[in-house]
């Protein structure tokens, strides 16, 4: 199978990179020059020529707080981009799969939230990823489309690898710990988004297709992942960072951020069987794996 992702440095796109050939899966990662997500025609030749037995919609505008004073930009990548993307693939007649976010929601529910559950995102990141959530289910039904949370690996930049940093030089860190969510390892997304791939290339049942959440299991806050993080380095290294568990106001942000960032998965358990492992277990492992290979970067 021939998987075109794009984006050629996102973690999600790295982690398919490493685990696609395991899985007998080539992944070609799509980008600029190629591929712009704010030209709709470079979109549509560069996938065209990459032959996709089915397309992953990974790359994005992450910057959730610069989204803020950039709308135009944000809303032209993760909206209309993420649109091209997905006419692409139906004009391919192949399936695609669009990576989505927790921020589409509120995030003042009190408990995890449905795919079913109205969305409300209170970001212009959130705002510009539900609109390419809509955009994608505009352009084809032939698609699956995932939410994850506090996406973490190995590779890029992310709230793990910091902490690693920062404990290099800091005996205390003040953590976020009312917010509550599921970190979620990039590389475990990856395997399971090979494995929704090879489902929907083969089968067109209509209960494949639609809005899936997909994070790891159990929940936390900020301040417990770094709680566990630095868990980790202390059996490891014998070096102690504490945490200081602090407020979402002491705290500020451009962006607000969801209180409430836990989703339902018993969706995507029920129509695929893919349950991701719990997420500190996950999380240790790629402490390991850092660690491993020397200071964080």
């Amino acid at each position: 199978m021939r998987l075109v992702v794009t984006g050629k440095q996102g973690q999600v796109v790295t982690s398919l990179l490493e685990r696609g050939p395991a899985a007998g899966v080539e992944v070609v990662a799509l980008g600029r020059p190629e591929l712009d997500l704010a030209d709709p025609a470079s979109v549509r030749t560069a996938i065209a020529t990459a032959a996709p037995d089915a397309v992953v919609s990974a790359a994005a505008y992450t910057a959730v707080d610069k989204a803020e004073s950039e709308p135009d930009q944000a809303f032209a990548v993760n909206a209309r981009g993420a649109g091209a993307v997905a006419e692409a693939a139906a004009a391919l007649g192949v399936p695609v799969i669009h990576l989505s976010t927790d921020y589409v929601f509120a995030g003042d529910k009190d408990s995890p939230y449905l795919e079913s559950d109205p969305t409300g995102p209170v970001s212009v990141y959130g705002a510009s990823k539900l609109a390419g959530e809509q955009a994608v289910a505009a352009a084809t039904a032939n698609h699956a489309i995932l939410r994850t949370a506090w996406v973490y690996s190995p590779f890029g930049a992310n709230f793990l690898k910091t902490m690693l940093r920062l404990g290099e030089s800091r005996d205390l860190m003040r953590v976020v710990a009312d917010q509550r969510g599921t970190p979620t390892s990039a590389l475990d997304i990856a395997d399971a988004v090979i494995s929704i791939a090879r489902r929907l290339k083969d089968d067109p049942a209509p209960d494949l297709r639609g809005v899936f959440h997909l994070i790891g299991g159990g929940e936390g806050t900020w301040a417990d992942f770094a709680e566990v993080i630095f868990a980790r380095l202390k059996d490891t290294s014998g070096r102690e960072v504490k945490v200081e568990r602090i407020t979402t106001a002491d705290y500020p942000t451009p962006a607000r951020r969801p209180p409430n960032s836990r989703l339902s998965t018993i969706k995507l358990q029920s129509s695929y069987g893919i349950v991701l492992a719990d997420w500190d277990v996950s999380a240790r492992s790629v402490v390991d794996r850092l660690l491993a290979n020397g200071p964080a970067t």
